[in-house]
């Protein structure tokens, strides 16, 4: 029997795989989304209270710029998911699962997406929001009419960026009962000396990534009219 016979003979891959890759897109998924909302907001609330935005508020922007983010960008997410077990505990009942999961992950990765947003947000010309601000547009017509708009092409490349984290950061939850990939590279791969397991983990882990990137990139490039 050679080495491709013996994967597909694999029981562990044959009944975890599936259930792995599942609980995978269900942690992204879901982190992902909710990174995307409280990422967005405090990206967005970044750029308009910075010095020499629209609505400059020096105390606020040190806040979420200075302590929330910086902060909480700083922490490596192997020690981020420990320390906050009690705080998932709390709030979902359980610290293990994929759902669980998702609160660290979207703690570790809406402070590194709201930065992307911010910066994104910066590229938008200023002749354009000063156009916009002379035709009397308020602050939030300024932002859901110029801003996103003029912004789209970096903010799809954020969120491509943001998942890819995801993805990666995924794998790492699963080595403290998050589920997933990461979960079936430990418990069968490494526990069990399954070169097998990892090899596949890894393959898979990786067309993932591509697959993202690509999808991103795509949209970006039919977006991008510039």
């Amino acid at each position: 029997m050679n080495w491709f016979e013996e994967l597909l003979n694999n029981r562990a891959l044959q009944t975890a795989l599936p259930e792995a890759i599942w609980e995978t897109i269900v942690m992204v998924a879901i982190a992902g989304v909710a990174t995307v909302i409280i990422g967005g907001v405090i990206g967005i609330i970044l750029h308009l209270t910075r010095p020499g935005g629209l609505a400059p508020m020096r105390v606020l922007y040190i806040i979420l710029s200075s302590i929330i983010v910086n902060i909480t960008r700083s922490i490596p997410y192997a020690i981020l998911m420990v320390a906050l077990i009690p705080f998932t505990q709390w709030l979902i009942g359980t610290s293990i699962g994929p759902i669980a999961a998702t609160v660290s992950l979207t703690i570790a990765t809406a402070p590194f997406f709201a930065r992307l947003v911010e910066t994104a947000l910066r590229e938008v010309p200023s002749g354009t929001v000063d156009a916009a601000q002379v035709m009397g547009m308020s602050n939030g017509q300024i932002v859901s009419k110029v801003f996103l708009p003029e912004a789209l092409p970096g903010l799809i490349s954020a969120i491509t960026n943001t998942t890819v984290v995801l993805i990666g950061y995924s794998a790492m939850a699963g080595l403290i009962g998050g589920g997933g990939l990461g979960r079936l590279a430990y418990n069968y791969g490494y526990q069990r000396f399954d070169s097998q397991v990892m090899i596949v983990t890894i393959v898979v882990m990786v067309i993932g990534v591509q697959l993202i990137q690509w999808i991103g990139d795509k949209i970006v490039a039919a977006v991008d009219h510039r």
